[in-house]
């Protein structure tokens, strides 16, 4: 279970930094509102984990899962250009996170 809340958590974390963008400072209320309760949420379901696994797991799952989904959101809806060293950043991202979940025996699977 603790992937599928981790998973949740990433996807309302997204959602609410997504709002956070179009809240426009907070100064727009239904992006500022889901903004707020969305990262309630992924704040929630990024507790459930960490009653069995490390801090610095959990959170480099977030994080990079997180930093990576939105770099994509950002290059197709939010029309953002990423160069070629923003890319390979994020493919690092992403190497670390599969490298965490398919070799580390701290994940806990």
């Amino acid at each position: 279970m603790n992937a599928v809340y981790l998973g949740v958590a990433i996807v309302c974390e997204i959602i609410g930094t997504s709002a956070l963008k179009s809240s426009v400072g907070f100064s727009r209320l239904w992006p500022s509102l889901t903004t707020v309760l969305f990262y309630a949420f992924a704040f929630y379901f990024l507790s459930l984990p960490l009653r069995t696994m490390p801090v610095g797991i959990v959170y480099a799952i977030w994080s990079g899962c997180g930093i990576a989904l939105l770099a994509t959101i950002d290059l197709f809806w939010f029309r953002v250009h990423i160069d070629f060293a923003g890319f390979l950043g994020l493919g690092l991202i992403v190497a670390g996170v599969l490298v965490i979940n398919l070799f580390s025996s701290t994940v806990g699977h």
